[in-house]
């Protein structure tokens, strides 16, 4: 009777062909069962331009909610903004003023700093569009991806 012997060498081998088969089944099952893959967008989200006498407006969007919770994004100097990932919902809509600047705010003393190109820059919105009590805007947050273009009015 012959007894099969199992040199160390071939243990080594089997035990990494074991362990590389495993890998490849738990990478495999965790591909399958829809890791979150980076790159994707947000599920929801409401972008736009703000405008003013078709002027682009600088300042901040500001979606209020019923509960009153706000979610907001600044604009660029073209007045383009986008708010990644509101709750669904009816909103009241602010457009306000950069911290710092608006009407009766006079600049704070410093050194000159050189002037940049006027093209591009935004305006301030109207003062009536930074209070919940007084602005008129209102928008409907739905699922998905959506455009909503602000004009202002003075």
């Amino acid at each position: 009777m012959q007894e099969s012997v199992v040199l160390p060498q071939a243990r080594g081998r089997s035990l990494g062909l074991r362990l590389a088969c495993l890998t490849i089944l738990l990478t495999s099952l965790a591909f399958s069962t829809g890791c979150p893959s980076k790159g994707k967008g947000p599920k929801n989200s409401v972008s736009g331009k703000v405008t003013l006498d078709s002027q682009p407006v600088t300042g901040t969007v500001v979606f209020i909610y019923a509960d009153n919770k706000e979610v907001s994004s600044p604009t660029n100097l073209q007045g383009v903004y986008t708010i990644a990932d509101p709750p669904t919902g009816q909103v009241k809509v602010l457009v306000k003023p950069l911290p710092g600047t608006g009407p009766g705010l006079k600049p704070i003393p410093g050194p000159e700093l050189p002037k940049v190109s006027s093209a591009g820059e935004g305006v301030p919105p109207p003062a009536k569009y930074a209070d919940v009590r007084t602005t008129d805007l209102i928008y409907e947050v739905k699922t998905g991806t959506h455009t909503f273009d602000i004009p202002l009015k003075r």
